[in-house]
């Protein structure tokens, strides 16, 4: 198998030379879509108030942008490699600045998670595309891991920017603003990405498996759809099971599926690899902790702590920098250490930081807050930097389209059943705190039930209650605090699974760089 790369305006300097631009225009395209992720969570008690949008239809919020851009990652990575990733790339970003302006726009809860659906489509063809043609211009094995590990510094970047920015924006503007601020953006990184990067494709690329496409986004829908919905129908009951069984049932046939097909969308045969599989765990674990973490962290800082969006933004700069720090730093400690024992060790640190969260109350003095996030940026750019290089290394160059589209869909289905099951758990413990209240128990129907279904809620109520405010305040507040401790304790299960099995199966070390695992790509400059 042979690919190919061409440019489609041949500039006087060679492709070589000009990686690290091209690094750059990778980074700002990822960059975009990272920063939507946060800039989101953090509109989100805003959304509450203004919209009155329930807990669950919070989740959707996040989970809807989330969902369709796992669902389809495979899909748009094959896109890439059959018809060229730069222009899938900056179809991407045109799309995602179109939908972005729409969301921007929505009047109601509703439209807004159809808006956002709709951006995962732009986000998901982006996200593959760039890893792919880092990849393919980075050919020293050194110089790539260094590249790779700046490629994941971004998600640190966008953590940091989306927090302060949306915080500035939301309390200078309204909260659409956070969905307009995307086309300056793309605007830039789409005319660089025309200049400067050159088109690849894999000449034998086979045609799109529609049948892998549909059930794997049936599959992945209706397990994220059963879980946010599961404690309005209750985790045992029948619906709910029926839910679990239906996504179970997808799951099998998919693999079944892609085992027999003569051009599988995703290659099962590759989990055999065990570096490859290892690691794509390793980052399904981090990234199921860490999107649990910001939806619920974000809520903390406004809701609980009555911190002001850009003063919330601003105290959540802690764990973004870690996590761009440690991920440039990582690729080095992995030369000394080993890859085993840097990636368990960052999960083993988020597991630790979130039993420290879980302690957490209202009244926690924000140093000891600092604290926590350092902990766990650490762990998480320790963890994602070393996984996605060993998910790129451990594949020949024609397969990069692959690759990437696999690493960006365990990020990204990993973020989304963080949010579902760590905010369905802390809705299940907050809901059933509520109850065991006698507070609340002596509120009207109507504000009882709207306490229940968002925290925010509670900030329209409690002006009415007088004098019963702020024991009516310190019930919800008790009641938050109980959920976002037992949702930590599950984020904190999920980082300690995932260090045990990359202690256990991720190789320390490629077992020989010198030998080529498949076809060279050849740049024409």
């Amino acid at each position: 198998m042979h690919s190919s790369q061409t440019l489609s305006t041949p500039p006087p300097d060679t492709v070589h030379e000009r990686r690290w631009a091209i690094l750059a225009v990778s980074v700002l395209a990822v960059f975009v879509t990272v920063l939507d992720g946060t800039i989101v969570n953090v509109a989100l008690p805003s959304l509450s108030l203004d919209l009155g949008a329930s807990t669950r239809q919070l989740q959707w919020i996040v989970d809807s942008y989330m969902l369709v851009f796992a669902g389809l990652l495979l899909a748009a990575g094959g896109l890439g490699d059959r018809y060229g990733r730069k222009r899938v790339l900056i179809v991407g970003l045109v799309l995602f600045a179109a939908t972005s302006a729409y969301t921007g726009s929505a009047g109601s809860a509703g439209d807004l998670i159809v808006g956002r659906a709709l951006m995962g489509i732009g986000a998901a063809l982006i996200f593959p595309a760039t890893l792919a043609i880092v990849a393919g211009v980075f050919t020293d094995p050194k110089e790539r891991a260094a590249a790779i590990g700046i490629w994941s510094a971004s998600s640190g970047i966008g953590v940091a920017a989306g927090p302060i920015l949306g915080g500035w924006l939301l309390e200078s503007y309204w909260w659409g603003s956070v969905f307009y601020i995307n086309l300056p953006v793309v605007a830039i990184a789409v005319t660089a990405a025309v200049i400067l990067i050159p088109e690849s494709r894999d000449t034998s690329a086979p045609r799109l498996d529609i049948g892998g496409l549909a059930l794997s986004i049936a599959a992945i829908a209706a397990m994220v759809f059963t879980i946010i919905e599961a404690p309005e129908w209750g985790w045992l009951s029948t619906t709910t099971l029926v839910g679990f069984l239906t996504a179970a049932t997808l799951l099998t046939v998919f693999v079944l599926w892609e085992l027999r097909v003569d051009h599988p969308m995703l290659p099962v045969e590759i989990f055999r690899n065990l570096r490859f599989s290892a690691a794509s765990v390793s980052v399904t674990s981090s990234f199921f902790a860490l999107f649990g973490f910001i939806f619920l962290i974000t809520q903390y800082f406004q809701l609980v702590r009555g911190y002001g969006p850009l003063e919330a933004g601003l105290r959540s700069i802690p764990v973004a920098v870690a996590i761009a720090v440690a991920s440039v730093t990582a690729p080095a400690l992995v030369e000394r250490f080993g890859t085993t024992r840097i990636v368990a060790g960052g999960l083993s640190l988020m597991g630790i930081g979130f039993v420290w969260v879980s302690t957490a109350s209202a009244s926690t003095p924000y140093p000891e807050i600092v604290g926590q996030m350092l902990i766990l940026g650490v762990g998480l750019g320790f963890t994602t930097a070393p996984a996605t290089e060993s998910i790129m290394g451990s594949l020949p160059p024609d397969r990069a389209g692959v690759g990437s589209a696999v690493n960006d869909t365990t990020r990204e289905l990993g973020g989304t059943l963080g949010v579902a099951i760590i905010g369905s758990i802390f809705s299940s413990i907050y809901i059933g705190a509520l109850n065991d209240s006698e507070v609340i128990a002596a509120l009207p129907h109507e504000a009882r039930e709207a306490t229940e279904e968002s925290v925010g809620a509670a900030q329209f109520i409690a002006p009415q209650l007088g004098d019963a405010a702020p024991a009516y305040l310190a019930e919800v507040g008790n009641a938050f605090m109980s959920g976002m401790s037992a949702a930590s304790l599950v984020a904190a299960g999920a980082a300690f699974a995932g260090a045990a099995f990359a202690a256990r199966f991720l190789p320390a070390r490629v077992a020989d760089p010198s030998v080529t695992t498949g076809s060279e790509l050849e740049l024409v400059a």
